[in-house]
């Protein structure tokens, strides 16, 4: 389960925040996901409501925007939109896509006071 990783690399950005900007509080933590970035939202939901207990993000209302998967198709060209790894182009049918968008997953925003 990586979601605990990566709640706890949430909380690592917010603490530096914090630290960074002297903010007290956080209402709200925006995260963009990609779609291709192989998380799963509900284990990520639930783990960061374990990690930001007792902190300054103790209750902060956590929104999770999701991020079109893209890639590269070598065969045809063209950049297509993908929503899983290893599926062959909806243009040519080739393989070996190779991905450039909807991978990762990152902190957008976070409302504080």
């Amino acid at each position: 389960m990586h979601e605990l990783s990566l709640a706890e690399g949430v909380w690592e950005i917010i603490d530096e925040a914090a630290a960074a900007q002297s903010f007290r509080r956080v209402h709200a933590i925006i995260l963009e996901i990609g779609e291709l970035a192989a998380v799963e939202t509900e284990s990520l939901q639930f783990c960061l409501e374990f990690v930001l207990r007792g902190t300054i993000a103790d209750g902060a209302t956590i929104q999770m925007e999701t991020v079109a998967g893209s890639g590269h198709c070598p065969g045809c060209g063209r950049t297509v939109a993908i929503r899983e790894r290893y599926a062959p182009c909806p243009e040519c049918g080739s393989f070996g896509i190779a991905p450039c968008a909807g991978t990762g997953m990152r902190v957008r925003a976070l409302e504080v006071a």
